[in-house]
């Protein structure tokens, strides 16, 4: 077992010593149960990563029953859907077909949205929604096939592969019961503004006992974070890391301070997740944490998303709305980018989206600010369209992107 692995235990092993170290709502908390049928209950944590409610689960989705709607829609109203090469194509849209089915679109949902997991095979698993939806999903990454580390109530450290698991499901913390550690904090200076929120560094880190490792003029060094007061990045190679007690450092020859550096996420109140590349970062400021961040209960109010989609000549088709032919929900994400920082934006904080040129949107959140992104299908003119239904469900129109002009949300 390796000194990261053997530090991450511990770190969950602190549920089983004397007074509470931190708030404990945010944090990812559960039932597993095992095909032989034995149930283990606790904090959870994916691998060395997710652990907290507004984490994000990916892999992708196994079905696009939208896109049959629209099929089934526009060849109705007499357009050819598919073209010699064998792909789904409406004036300038088209999905790509496979043999087994459409093309797949990633799958990603904040824990706190989910309600149970089902495990169905090696990388593949069902999930109902705390909206009472059901997606198959399959692969993408470790999220779907990797192990579970539980600390269990009573019995401590249990680590869980994927194929021993027969169904999670997830439910808010006892209140009384002790946080593992402290939730990571701070203030993300980058190239187009400042984000302040809880932090996954590297995409990993995000508790005060986990480690960042580098290389110092005197040797290896495995810091834990909650003893790091900021971290500045020295060109591609290198960065400096300020304690808390003032000491200075310059660490290299790891991800965790170099450009090979997975990203910085900031659950930023404003936007939802924000992943911060190498070439934008310009600052990390630890801070202390107001708490660990929302409890599960703070996820239940799910919906479809409605509203009206506005096209040429300002005509308007209002009522449930169907983005991308993919999202639906007011849980989903918009996805997109500005410069070197990723968004990925709950559709239950935007206002509207209104195309701009071909490659990118201008957004509007409900609490009013704007934001331009671009280098996604979400916002550019890979886009699928939108897809409005009626109350029973019945399509009533799609609109391609390039005929949108502005969609509103209820």
């Amino acid at each position: 077992m390796s000194l990261r692995t053997t530090t991450l235990l511990a770190a969950f092993a602190l549920l089983l010593a004397g007074p509470a170290v931190a708030d404990n709502a945010g944090f990812i908390h559960g039932t597993v149960i095992t095909e032989s049928g034995t149930e283990y209950r606790g904090f959870l944590r994916w691998g060395r990563q997710e652990a907290f409610w507004d984490d994000i689960f990916h892999s992708m989705k196994k079905e696009m029953p939208f896109a049959d709607l629209a099929i089934d829609y526009l060849e109705e109203e007499g357009d050819e859907p598919r073209n010699r090469h064998g792909e789904v194509k409406v004036f300038k849209w088209k999905i790509a077909w496979e043999d087994d089915g459409y093309s797949s679109r990633v799958f990603s949902a904040r824990f706190g949205d989910i309600s149970t997991i089902r495990v169905t095979g090696n990388d593949e698993a069902e999930l109902t929604m705390r909206s009472g939806e059901v997606y198959d999903v399959a692969g993408y990454s470790d999220d779907v096939g990797g192990k579970i580390h539980v600390l269990d109530e009573s019995l401590g450290e249990i680590d869980l592969k994927w194929d021993r698991i027969e169904t999670i499901e997830f439910s808010a913390a006892p209140s009384g019961l002790h946080a593992p550690a402290r939730r990571l904090y701070g203030l993300v200076e980058t190239e187009i503004g400042d984000f302040e929120g809880y932090i996954m560094w590297d995409k990993e880190e995000c508790m005060a006992t986990d480690l960042l490792d580098g290389e110092s003029e005197d040797g290896d060094m495995s810091i834990e974070m909650g003893r790091i007061s900021s971290i500045e990045p020295r060109g591609s190679s290198s960065s400096i890391v300020i304690l808390e007690d003032g000491r200075k450092l310059r660490l290299r020859g790891s991800n965790d301070v170099n450009d090979d550096n997975r990203g910085i996420m900031v659950e930023d109140e404003r936007y939802g997740k924000i992943t911060v590349g190498w070439d934008s970062f310009d600052r990390l400021e630890f801070r202390e944490a107001p708490g660990s961040g929302r409890g599960y209960d703070d996820y239940d109010n799910h919906k479809f998303l409605r509203g009206t989609a506005v096209e040429a000549r300002d005509i308007e088709h209002s009522g449930q709305l169907v983005y991308d032919l993919d999202e639906s929900e007011s849980w989903e994400a918009l996805n997109g980018r500005y410069r070197d920082v990723e968004f990925d934006i709950p559709f239950e904080r935007i206002t509207s989206v209104e195309p701009y040129g071909h490659d990118s949107a201008v957004i509007t959140l409900r609490g009013g600010e704007e934001i331009e992104l671009e280098d996604s299908q979400d916002v550019s003119d890979s886009h699928d369209g939108i897809l409005v239904l009626d109350d029973r469900g019945e399509v009533t129109a799609w609109i391609a992107w390039d005929d949108l002009e502005i969609v509103r949300f209820e």
